[in-house]
């Protein structure tokens, strides 16, 4: 069992042997739930469905909401950010290092210097 709200995710296998059991074996919906410890004879049915209308392929597809554009462009933006950020704490930090050692300012005034 993976997944959030209570969803049940099935195994490739149980849904191959379910089919098994429908298409060759003739059981019914609910003979076949009750065989597999599936909740509801309803899914039985909609693997069924879509091993009719898509074969074996329908059994390996992503489970879950594909990523949008938009979310990935959400990411990208945030990443930016906060690589800028650092870099200006970077900045921050190094200038306050340097400041009381007085390292990287000129010691040479510009009346000795003339």
């Amino acid at each position: 069992m993976s997944g959030t709200k209570g969803m049940l995710h099935y195994r490739v296998e149980t849904k191959q042997e379910a089919m098994r059991l429908v298409l060759e074996e003739h059981l019914t919906f609910a003979e076949v739930a009750t065989k597999l410890g599936v909740r509801k004879s309803a899914r039985i049915e909609a693997w069924v469905r879509k091993y009719r209308q898509e074969g074996e392929a329908s059994f390996h597809k992503p489970i879950g909401r594909p990523p949008t554009a938009q979310a990935e462009q959400r990411e990208l933006e945030r990443l930016r950010m906060e690589n800028a950020l650092l870099k200006e704490f970077h900045t921050e930090l190094r200038g306050m290092r340097l400041a009381p050692r007085n390292i990287g300012q000129s010691t040479i005034s510009k009346k000795s210097s003339q």
